[in-house]
């Protein structure tokens, strides 16, 4: 069959992919090389794509209490309760939270509907947890929220400085294409993070700052600028206002207090005054911070002040995590945005969108940013919410509150693919179409539009995102305004709405693209009506601000003082893993993405573990005035004293007491709204249970147990779990976790060791088994998950038989190459770099994201050596 072009949709890179049908619901996979953000390239989660599809699990019909509705029924009800919320409390009663998933179209349609007709600004987005940091600073400094940069800039600065941002597990195709650069041109990489990440593999310097310092950093950078000759006055004078008050602020600021020793400042500051071509790339790490509009604009000072910025090589690049975050603010996807750019605030703005859709009406002012509408939520202000492809049970801060503020509302719809945390909490659930059903646009980290396509048949009663807001919107009377036929339609009247801002002076101008050939749109990057058409921004100035200037900010950093105390001593970093994203209801489905990190964990320091007596791989409790969670416990220099890191992709499906956001307090950024998720403070202690137990079976699994992680592999499932108090019987346990009430049971017991392994067969398979011990249990696991439903009841060894390789915890999952061959080869082989491992296993030969992991085994080795 034919390949269709489409995109990625993970992360905001936008990776073009080729996707070919077999014809049976599934699909082969491939990079598009002709792609301009990847030239053909797929990270691991790219590259499982075709494991992710098929109808497990989807929402099939629309629900109304749990039980399946006719489409009639749900929409009709879904636009009473929103009409008679409206009627009775008023526009600001009701409230839509979006997502970065959605398509632009989708998104469009929503921000229409709830801004234009509704009447309210109470729509925010899952990117408010994202990049608001950076839309607000960006609109601070340049008048508008525009990327100035490419991904060009990565293969032609000289100088890459990676600031909050684990470019090499969360951006992994940039990540290769950085380290291509480096190899073809020597490119110098700093790293600015407290933690050290995987992509400090390839830093030539490494600033382990202390936590939250960003802003005094960069600081510290525009003063050394300022004394070393280093400012374009000439840029500045003719394009940049605020330069004294900025210096000023930096000369005030303690650079101590990044805790960095004097030579790595100054080298920091050395390489970037003396290079021209700068590329500084952010990420959560700077945007997810009570100051992060700060920070970012103590970014962007520094390359204001020094005219690098919008010229090749050069220039402050917000990458941005979910595949149409972009997308999401160009259309107004936030409380205080309007479409295209335009703001809600603004007189002119307002009267040139209304007249444009001819709506009844336009909110005057900004509505509830993510954190505040759950709190709107919670004290009943909000009497109706539509959420549309996320999952704020699970990642909103505050989790635990965010569920019981949901579950309490009057009426919440959700529009999703499959079952949530947060699905479970609607009074209406909407099947929406999924990534290869659904036809639209999404915009990348470099301002790329690029087409998804449609290349299976939407399963069930599934319906596009647009259309179901579309026929709400014709139930509440307002049909003639939202009666597209087409995804299409939807797009060329965004387009030309853009054209109006364009009028206004503003940067997002799309216009020429109205009346393109939508089915053949290739990727392409805005604007595309303007003498900049598809280039770099500021270069020459042109900022779109009143005067057209740039706007320098007095930075005085916020947040510095530690608020530990004795009862919550650490501090929270949270962030993600290589093969996972978000609340993994995608990327669990793949059982090569489970491979390599399979259940959550806490990095902790060697010495705060010893201090609390805790042991690797045994388990953690970690509270904090919100919540708590349970952890595999990681030991680990990458983590600074008093400072630990835990991922946030568990929920209440894979990890019930993995949910990391409920540890998360609610503070935001005063300016963005952005929540804090870098630096809760908690308290860490040994879970000390009574048991460990290790569970792999062919069928569906239902633990119980005080901790329990469980994650598909390519047979069935596996099953982490730990308890306070044993079972009476472990018999009867295992029966109950797998659902095998009248398997026979195959069971052996070492009352010395305090072990017990269970087998459950039928037909002389085994279809399960259970491996339990007072310490965390060892065990091949890769094998254990290859061995079970075959014949025998060999796999109670735990370990493969006499001269059977067991290949070791993945670390390649592309090419399925695992711990053990990789350790074996180095030492048989004698290999010596990672290149040498690639040609002799292929491991790190395909996307490349393990590429640091197998850096880091050879180190080992040869620390080992000496």
């Amino acid at each position: 069959m034919t390949a269709i072009r489409t995109t990625c949709p993970y992360c905001g890179v936008g990776c073009g992919v080729l996707m070919t049908p077999d014809g049976q619901g599934g699909a082969q996979v491939k990079g598009d090389p002709d792609h301009p953000a990847n030239f053909g390239r797929l990270c691991s989660k790219g590259t499982a794509l075709g494991e992710t599809l098929g109808v497990d699990g989807r929402v099939l019909s629309p629900l109304i209490g749990g039980v399946p509705a006719t489409w009639n029924a749900a929409l009709d009800l879904v636009a009473d309760r929103f009409g008679a919320a409206i009627r009775h409390h008023g526009p600001d009663s009701v409230a839509f939270y979006l997502s970065g998933q959605m398509l632009t179209e989708d998104y469009y349609v929503a921000n229409k509907l709830i801004k234009g007709y509704m009447g309210t600004a109470n729509v925010d987005t899952n990117s408010r947890l994202c990049m608001a940091s950076s839309v607000a600073a960006h609109r601070r400094a340049f008048g508008a929220d525009t990327v100035p940069g490419t991904y060009e800039d990565l293969d032609e600065a000289d100088l890459v400085v990676l600031v909050g941002s684990n470019l090499a597990w969360c951006h992994p195709v940039l990540y290769q294409r950085l380290v291509a650069a480096k190899k073809a041109r020597g490119t110098k990489v700093v790293v600015v993070d407290p933690r050290r990440t995987a992509t400090c593999d390839i830093a030539d310097l490494h600033l382990s700052l202390a936590p939250g310092s960003d802003a005094v950093l960069f600081n510290a950078l525009l003063v050394a600028l300022a004394d070393r000759n280093g400012v374009d006055h000439d840029y500045v004078a003719q394009h940049v206002d605020g330069f004294d008050a900025a210096l000023a602020a930096a000369r005030a600021t303690d650079p101590t207090l990044t805790g960095l020793s004097d030579s790595q400042l100054a080298t920091f500051c050395d390489w970037f005054t003396s290079t021209q071509r700068v590329v500084t790339v952010y990420s959560q790490g700077i945007n997810q911070s009570e100051s992060g509009t700060d920070k970012v604009n103590a970014i962007l000072n520094c390359h204001l002040a020094t005219g690098r910025i919008g010229r090749p090589g050069m220039g402050p690049f917000s990458v941005t995590g979910q595949p149409n975050a972009m997308g999401g603010r160009e259309v107004g996807g936030l409380a205080n945005m309007l479409a295209c750019h335009l703001d809600v605030e603004d007189p002119s703005h307002r009267a040139a969108v209304q007249g444009f859709w001819h709506s009844p009406t336009l909110p005057e002012a900004s509505g509830l940013k993510a954190v505040d509408m759950f709190r709107a939520v919670a004290e009943r202000r909000i009497k109706a919410l539509w959420i549309i492809h996320t999952n704020p049970a699970v990642s909103m801060p505050d989790a635990d509150a965010v569920a019981s503020a949901i579950k309490g509302c009057d009426f919440v719809v959700v529009s999703d693919i499959t079952q949530t945390d947060t699905t479970r909490l609607a009074d209406v659930i909407l099947p929406a179409t999924a990534w290869g059903e659904k036809s639209g646009t999404v915009t990348n980290s470099d301002r790329t539009i690029s087409r998804q396509r449609p290349f299976l048949a939407a399963p069930g009663q599934a319906r596009d995102d647009w259309r179901m807001i579309a026929d709400v919107a014709a139930r509440m009377g307002w049909e003639d305004a939202f009666g597209w036929e087409t995804a299409a339609q939807v797009f060329a009247e965004y387009a030309a709405l853009s054209g109006i801002a364009g009028g206004l002076g503003r940067d997002f101008d799309i216009s020429a693209l109205a009346d393109a050939d939508y089915d053949a749109l290739p990727p392409t990057r805005w604007p595309v009506s303007t003498r900049q058409k598809g280039g770099r921004f500021f270069g020459r100035g042109g900022f779109f601000t009143p005067n057209a200037r740039a706007r320098m900010l007095p930075i005085i950093p916020r947040g510095l003082a530690s608020k530990t105390a004795a009862a919550y001593p650490f501090r929270l970093n949270t962030g993600r893993v290589r093969d996972h994203w978000h609340t993994m209801t995608r990327t669990a489905l793949a059982p090569r993405l489970n491979q390599h990190i399979a259940e959550p964990f806490l990095e902790i320091h060697p010495e705060d573990a010893a201090q609390l007596g805790l042991a690797h791989a045994t388990l953690a409790r970690v509270c904090s005035p919100q919540g708590q969670a349970i952890l595999r416990v990681s030991i680990t220099d990458r983590v600074q004293r008093y400072h630990v890191f835990a991922p946030m992709h568990w929920t209440a499906d894979t990890a019930p007491m993995g949910r990391v956001d409920t540890l998360v307090a609610a503070v935001t950024d005063p300016v963005s709204g952005q929540p804090e998720s870098k630096g809760a403070y908690v308290a860490v202690s040994a879970l000390n249970p009574a048991w460990y137990g290790f569970a792999v079976s062919v069928g569906a699994q239902n633990p119980d147990a005080t901790y329990w992680a469980r994650a598909r592999h390519s047979g069935g499932w596996r099953c982490e779990m730990a308890g306070i108090e044993p079972p009476s019987d472990w018999e009867t346990f295992a029966r109950a976790l797998f659902n095998l009430p009248d398997a026979a049971c195959l069971s052996v017991e070492d009352s010395v060791r305090g072990t017990h392994r269970l087998a459950l067969m039928e037909g002389g398979r085994t279809l399960a088994a259970l491996f339990i011990a007072p310490d965390p249990v060892l065990l091949a696991r890769g094998h254990l998950a290859a061995a079970v439903g075959q014949k025998g009841s060999g796999l109670l060894a735990g370990r493969p038989d006499a001269g059977v390789a067991d290949p070791g915890p993945m670390v390649c999952v592309c090419l399925n190459v695992g711990l053990n061959t990789i350790t074996a080869a180095i030492t048989a082989q004698n290999l010596k770099s990672v290149d040498d491992i690639g040609a002799a296993l292929q491991a790190g030969t395909s996307c490349g994201s393990c590429r640091p992991d197998l850096a880091a085994l050879l180190t080992q080795r040869l620390e080992a050596a000496e």
